[in-house]
């Protein structure tokens, strides 16, 4: 430990309370510049038992990282540490504004330690006065001082993180706008790929993206040091989709280890907090990270797409600014609210399956037989010009099953002959007499989509979809959401994207082996069966007469 404590990297650590990082095992020196090599060395935690390789490692990714041309370096901070370290003591020195209250986590630093991240938040502020949110900078400024000569050689690699100018690299959030949308797509993704978790959340808490924003601060903040810095290895590899995986794997470990505890304390959001913290007890880092990568997550892409989309719609409400939110999943209304088919507890569980950017809308009656007849062609007048819209059904024999529908009912028209539309955020459901969710099945099994479609592909534009997705060739900005666009996939069979259509006669929702909803032009009979789109069964009996159909708008969505 003693030899550890005298290496080159190491003086703002304390040696007594590192344990076993305080051995070194490993390789020395890691000469590596291939990517592929370096993933999987990251992968594997070939350079976590080794303090002083893991700091060559990170000096080196850090410096590889592209960024503008003046970029604050170790000079620039010797000369402004220098004032700022005459006005007063680093330890009393307060956190920017933009770290929102975050405290600087101790990762077994010494008091050095603790007053050269508020000396180095210090000048970073000065250096970047743009940052206006960034509450996970201690805990980054933390990390990598346990990885540098000294304070100035921490802050050059904390602003070149900062500074990174390569658009399709995201490393660490500036903005509220950014920071909260963030959030947002990580609500999505855990609704997508942790349902029994996002059941558990929607059931335990008010407010659910509540719960979710505290997601980072899990990873940077809850999480012990050998865990943060194993997260951080590969972080540095491989970007900010790491972040999300990782947070996701916690989830499932979470709701594991929750399913066998006797007692809870009645505070989901607090007890995710402890858990991580006491993470130790329960799975080894080497375990968190495996369970992480065997998540099959969407591409870069799509979850760009997806952050873009939930930005968007941030922007269109005015929330680009920290706020005191509106409890956005109690937006179903209890005293307000009135459907013939859900109660408000019912429309609350369908709210929670939603977008993100959509569960910020009010939910809004556009059409119900019980009050405009049963018309197909007052259906699609009532529904066109609203996107998404929410399709519910109950049956005379008291079962209920609808449909998310993310695109324009109006798009129907855009061809001479019946074509399909819509984006892979479709999902169909029951709810009577057992409460299901069936999405697009290359969610499930990306194996369906086994590379990304070549972009001048004509049977992008022809067979799997029509013009009709989430995205104007002109302007991509011009649509809400290209996110899960089936051109974006090279998907083995038409079926796979057959989410919407609609004729003078009928509707269908879903296609393949049969259609998930078949509703006639009278909107009296249906029919259901076992749909390969959504990999669902019949939702309900597979032959029904409707009692009500309606369709609900989302209020104040962004509609092109």
């Amino acid at each position: 430990t003693a030899t550890m404590a005298e290496s080159e990297y190491g003086r703002f650590v304390d040696w007594e309370k590192m344990g076993e990082l305080a051995h070194s095992s490993g390789p020395s020196h890691l000469s590596c510049t291939d990517l592929r090599d370096l993933k999987q060395f990251a992968r594997q935690g070939l350079w976590s038992q080794n303090h002083g390789t893991r700091s060559q490692v990170y000096q080196q990714l850090i410096r590889d990282v592209p960024c503008r041309t003046v970029t604050p370096d170790a000079d620039v901070y010797r000369d402004i540490a220098d004032r700022v370290g005459r006005r007063r003591s680093a330890c009393s020195l307060p956190l920017p504004d933009f770290v929102d209250g975050g405290q600087v986590p101790s990762y077994c630093l010494n008091s050095d330690g603790t007053g050269a991240v508020r000396k180095i938040a210090t000048c970073i502020a000065n250096q970047f006065p743009d940052i206006s949110y960034c509450p996970v900078l201690p805990s980054i400024i933390a990390l990598l001082l346990h990885f540098s000569k000294d304070e100035a050689e921490c802050f050059e690699m904390v602003c070149r993180l900062l500074a990174c100018n390569d658009p399709g690299r995201r490393l660490l959030d500036q903005t509220f706008l950014a920071y909260e949308s963030s959030n947002m797509t990580f609500g999505d993704l855990v609704s997508k790929y942790c349902p029994r978790v996002h059941k558990l959340v929607v059931a335990s808490s008010q407010d659910v993206l509540d719960v979710y924003s505290d997601w980072l601060r899990w990873i940077f903040g809850d999480l012990p040091l050998p865990y943060a810095a194993r997260v951080l290895d590969v972080f540095f590899v491989e970007g900010y989709k790491v972040l999300y995986r990782v947070a996701l794997a916690i989830l499932k470990f979470f709701r594991k280890v929750r399913a066998h505890q006797l007692e809870t304390s009645g505070d989901l959001k607090q007890d995710i907090h402890t858990f991580v913290q006491g993470i130790g007890n329960f799975v080894t880092s080497q375990k968190l990270l495996e369970k992480a990568f065997a998540i099959r997550l969407f591409s870069r892409k799509e979850i760009r797409l997806l952050q873009m989309a939930n930005e968007k719609s941030l922007q269109q409400k005015g929330i680009t600014v920290k706020q005191k939110r509106q409890n956005v999943h109690l937006a179903v209304d209890a005293d307000n609210f009135h459907s013939d088919i859900v109660s408000s507890k019912e429309m609350r569980n369908i709210w929670s399956w939603v977008p993100e950017r959509f569960a910020l809308c009010q939910p809004q009656l556009l059409f119900t037989t019980s009050e405009h007849g049963c018309s197909l062609t007052r259906f699609y007048a009532q529904c066109q010009g609203n996107e998404p819209t929410l399709l519910l059904i109950k049956t005379t024999e008291g079962e209920v099953c609808g449909a998310y529908l993310s695109t324009d009912w109006a798009e129907r028209t855009a061809g001479n002959k019946l074509s399909f539309f819509g984006t892979g955020e479709c999902f169909v459901f029951r709810l009577k007499p057992e409460m299901e969710r069936y999405e697009w099945v290359v969610i499930k099994h990306p194996e369906l989509a086994s590379a990304p479609a070549a972009p001048d592909s004509s049977q992008t534009a022809s067979t799997l979809t029509t013009n009709s997705t989430s995205e104007s060739q002109d302007d991509p900005s011009s649509r809400l959401s290209p996110f899960l666009a089936t051109r974006h996939f090279n998907l083995s069979s038409k079926t796979a994207s057959m989410f919407m259509a609609g004729s003078l006669d009928f509707i269908l929702v879903g296609g393949g082996d049969g259609n998930a909803l078949y509703i006639d032009a009278d909107l009296n009979y249906g029919r259901t069966a076992r749909c390969t789109t959504f990999d669902s069964p019949p939702l309900c009996s597979e032959t029904f007469q409707i009692a009500v159909l309606e369709a609900w708008g989302f209020q104040d969505a962004i509609n092109s």
